[in-house]
């Protein structure tokens, strides 16, 4: 609804300007452009194209039409969140904008075995790995997805939920949803993946206290707030993290989440 008034009102601010004796100022229109989520309807239907229920992405076939996601992208890279958004729609953005560039990454690269193949044979954590090249800009500012995740997502909403929905193109990832994140649905689509994250035994065995090393790498995240790693993951799993136990991380799986 939101934006379609913004949308209905910029026409409106076009024809007044038509009128005789009328100047409308650029300051005008840029206001109301930033008044405007993104609208991610395009990016939810190349998911459910290229994405299947188990989250594995048919690369091959999305290599041979790459339109619909560049278009996309031009959106999102001339649409950078305003202060007048809600949060939810500001974090819908920003972790579709991580799975769509991400997706762009490895599209780039294809056929490519793994994202860790990309780049520099030398990792260097936030320097020379995959996620550390600005490859694209959003507002004019070239940006790199670790910009995404560490420098706004992390910083600026301390929700460690979104560790459930940014998927960084490997098996061990939580699921690609094959479909994008709304502001609307924000809040029950993570929710969503937590409990198919931790009822992955490819990703995590709560039982067995052995969870996914994402749990070990973020953990100051999941710790923040007075919550635990152990309070998180309870409350997602079916098969419940027992109090006192010795965790042991699962061996991380970085083979393409490929079809």
């Amino acid at each position: 609804m939101k934006i379609l008034f913004v949308r209905f009102a910029l026409c409106a601010a076009v024809v007044l300007a038509a009128l005789p004796g009328y100047t409308l100022r650029s300051q005008q229109v840029s206001k109301l452009s930033a008044a405007a989520s993104v609208d991610h309807s395009k990016f939810d239907q190349l998911l459910k194209k290229y994405v299947n229920e188990k989250g594995l992405i048919d690369y091959k076939a999305w290599k041979a039409s790459q339109t619909g996601l560049n278009q996309y992208l031009a959106q999102l890279s001339a649409n950078p969140p305003a202060a007048s958004w809600s949060k939810a729609e500001q974090m819908a953005y920003w972790i579709n904008a991580y799975n769509a560039y991400t997706i762009r990454l490895i599209l780039d690269h294809y056929p490519v075995q793994s994202i860790k193949d990309i780049g520099s044979k030398i990792k260097i954590p936030f320097v020379t790995t995959p996620w550390a090249v600005k490859f694209f800009r959003i507002g004019g500012k070239k940006m790199s997805l670790d910009n995404i995740e560490h420098g706004i997502l992390r910083k600026q909403y301390a929700d460690p939920r979104i560790h459930f929905a940014l998927v960084c193109a490997s098996l061990s990832c939580p699921r690609l949803r094959n479909e994008a994140y709304t502001a609307a649905r924000l809040d029950q689509q993570l929710n969503d993946q937590g409990r198919d994250f931790l009822s992955d035994p490819a990703k995590n065995r709560p039982g067995k206290a052995e969870l996914s090393k994402y749990f070990d790498w973020y953990k100051g995240d999941w710790e923040k707030n007075g919550q635990s790693v152990q309070s998180w993951v309870n409350k997602y799993a079916t098969s419940k993290l027992a109090p006192g136990a010795r965790v042991s991380y699962l061996d991380y799986n970085w083979n393409l989440n490929e079809q």
